[in-house]
């Protein structure tokens, strides 16, 4: 992962944290009578989704989503046949969160050449 990339992430999130904190704040104002369990409830649901725009971002900068960027005797092998993999195109794949937020990550796709498996990379 670039070093860059990770810049763009925390400056993301920083903004979007000062968002949930400066919204946290008005919704006290208007709930001041809220209970330990309400604040708690407010606090989870505005940074659930914050929570899962880093992940996907850190997830899709990930260099281990780059197969088609690997020079071939660098690309992943078969987990079945250990046959070095082809590149095969962008795939996207949703995927849900601890929190319970939907994440689109788009990713090479590869394809053994010998016996057909696919490998859609990790985060």
């Amino acid at each position: 992962m670039r070093p860059e990339d990770l810049d763009a992430v925390e400056a993301a999130w920083h903004a979007e944290t000062e968002a949930v904190l400066t919204g946290m704040k008005e919704w006290r104002l208007a709930h001041p009578r809220a209970t330990l369990a309400e604040i708690e409830a407010a606090v989870d649901e505005r940074l659930a989704p914050v929570r899962a725009r880093v992940v996907e971002r850190l997830a899709l900068a990930s260099g281990a989503a780059d197969l088609a960027g690997k020079p071939a005797g660098e690309r992943a092998r078969c987990r079945g046949c250990g046959k070095e993999l082809r590149p095969r195109g962008t795939k996207t794949r949703t995927v849900v969160t601890q929190g319970g937020q939907e994440l689109r990550l788009a990713r090479d796709y590869a394809v053994c050449p010998s016996c057909g498996a696919g490998l859609f990379p990790p985060g």
